[in-house]
């Protein structure tokens, strides 16, 4: 949770409320982060971290989108921001999928 914070305390974007959500939770086994934040001008904001040795695809992405679906219905409202932090490679059909659905896809995350 402290590598996400500072990731984002780097591009200037401060949370005020900040929490984990398990996958466990949303009655999933995948291994992917979850983290649901409110910043200090009252945006939420939904960030799906994926660390994989895979490519990432764009059946993934529709998996993400669906996923995404599950967590508004689970915390109770849609988020004005949805983040996905990537680790391993991405396919572009993929990056520009989610792009088209207002993502914002970041690759940069370390």
């Amino acid at each position: 949770m402290r590598e996400v914070t500072e990731f984002f305390t780097k591009k200037n974007i401060l949370f005020k409320d900040f929490k984990e959500i398990l996958p466990k939770e949303l009655n999933s086994r995948k291994k992917i982060k979850i983290f649901v934040g409110t910043t200090t001008d009252l945006k939420y904001y939904a960030i799906f971290v994926i660390d994989s040795k895979s490519r990432f695809i764009k059946k993934s992405a529709e998996e993400l989108i669906k996923f995404s679906n599950i967590l508004s219905s689970f915390v109770g409202h849609n988020f004005k921001v949805k983040e996905l932090l990537i680790k391993s490679p991405i396919c572009s059909k993929a990056k520009e999928y989610l792009k088209d659905l207002k993502w914002s896809v970041r690759v940069d995350f370390k």
